[in-house]
């Protein structure tokens, strides 16, 4: 499918449960402002209960997770059995190094929707719990002792649209400076 080297979303995903996976669909909604329809995780403010338990009023900037598929990839050549939303992302793409994109880049994905990235997703304990071993898998530390987070990314949708399998993705990265994504 990726014969021009065209980034694009390889499955989605949603739970209307606090689940830590996520089921995979034909097509999942993003609405403005508030994430996936019918996701647990969609509304204008917080829903992760680790942050609802701190301050349930604070934005929702994690309205939408994204990973890459090559993540599951490379995991899985490590003796791993991981499928797209086995760890909670709502989007699986291909063709992006989400990492390295920096903080307020926006995905425009299929026809409508464009997503705003907002930070990195924080590995929790329910990634360690999911496969033995696995949270460290998705941790490194650089030489210097920098840690290195592989769980993919978080965003907020700045304009909804349906999204299937296979949909196209544009990249915007916002102007310079670059500010590199953090931990939310």
């Amino acid at each position: 499918m990726d014969i021009n080297n065209t980034p694009y979303i390889d499955a989605v995903n949603y739970s209307p449960t606090h689940d830590f996976s996520k089921s995979s669909q034909t097509s999942i909604k993003l609405l403005k402002g508030l994430g996936v329809e019918g996701d647990a995780h969609c509304g204008r403010t917080v829903k992760h209960r680790s942050r609802v338990a701190q301050n349930p009023d604070q934005p929702n900037l994690r309205q939408v997770h994204l990973m890459h598929g090559e993540l599951h990839d490379a995991l899985n050549a490590q003796g791993f059995n991981i499928k797209a939303g086995d760890m909670g992302e709502n989007i699986t793409t291909r063709g992006i190094d989400l990492l390295s994109l920096p903080c307020d880049t926006q995905l425009h994905l299929g026809a409508d929707a464009i997503i705003q990235l907002t930070g990195l997703r924080n590995p929790c304990r329910q990634i360690k719990d999911f496969q033995d071993g696995l949270l460290k898998a998705v941790i490194e530390k650089t030489a210097d002792g920098e840690i290195i987070r592989k769980t993919g990314v978080m965003g907020i949708v700045l304009k909804g649209g349906l999204l299937s399998s296979g949909d196209k993705i544009h990249i915007e990265r916002p102007p310079q400076p670059h500010i590199a994504m953090k931990p939310i």
